[in-house]
């Protein structure tokens, strides 16, 4: 995490929008929340300078722009080297867009619909600099669905997978299918903190951002089939 996202440390974000107006008001309704606007941009250019420049800990970028759109961008932020350990939110008019699906496949940490409250907004830029993803399970898993690979010459596959115990896949496999901590901890019996120190293993074994990275991996993967439901055997 960045240096700015120490504690007590001002919450910095990039605005990224092509409407002047929808900047101004972003940045007003972050401003009375006590967040730091250190920069916007018009278009993907001027976001991957405005970034590589002040290293916010947010980026809200939205998706449709002319010249550099908001995938490629968000593409280029992310690949930097040295790189940027920013989090970036997709900021889009529709909920179910191939282009945000190709966003978080980039590394962006979810998606806002363009006419959210501000409460949600604040509240979004606020839970992704913590570390979480931004999606509910549920709506991340509607988009994957709908763009992911569905025959098993399509999957891919990642290395990272056979350092996953029998039990980190368990994990992986509920991921994908919406539960939340809580509701795998029901499912597998076992406390929050326990399934938390899962996720976060299976996290920094394939070598992903957030819970959104996760999921889209093991739709990719084909890991998605009908989840076990019983603990794996051998495994806590």
């Amino acid at each position: 995490m960045s240096d700015a996202a120490t504690v007590g440390a001002p919450l910095r974000v990039v605005i990224v929008d092509d409407q002047t107006l929808v900047r101004s008001g972003f940045r007003l309704i972050l401003n009375e929340a006590g967040i730091t606007v250190a920069a916007e941009a018009a278009n993907g250019k001027e976001a991957v300078a405005a970034v590589l420049q002040h290293r916010p800990d947010v980026v809200l970028m939205d998706i449709r722009m002319p010249g550099m759109d908001g995938l490629e961008a968000t593409r280029r932020i992310l690949g930097s080297k040295p790189g940027c350990d920013c989090r970036i939110i997709i900021l889009t008019t529709f909920d179910v867009d191939e282009y945000v699906y190709a966003a978080l496949t980039a590394g962006a940490s979810g998606f806002l619909l363009k006419d959210t409250t501000p409460e949600q907004l604040v509240a979004a830029v606020r839970t992704v600099r913590s570390g979480d993803a931004l999606l509910a399970p549920s709506i991340t898993r509607r988009l994957i669905e709908r763009f992911a690979p569905h025959q098993p010459d399509q999957f891919i596959s990642h290395v990272g997978l056979s350092e996953l115990t029998a039990r980190e896949l368990q994990v992986l496999r509920l991921l994908a299918h919406g539960l939340s901590n809580a509701e795998l901890a029901a499912e597998l019996t076992l406390s929050t903190a326990t399934v938390k120190t899962h996720v976060a293993r299976i996290l920094a074994k394939l070598q992903l951002r957030d819970r959104v990275q996760a999921i889209v991996l093991a739709y990719q993967a084909g890991l998605a089939g009908p989840p076990p439901s019983n603990p794996a055997p051998g495994e806590p």
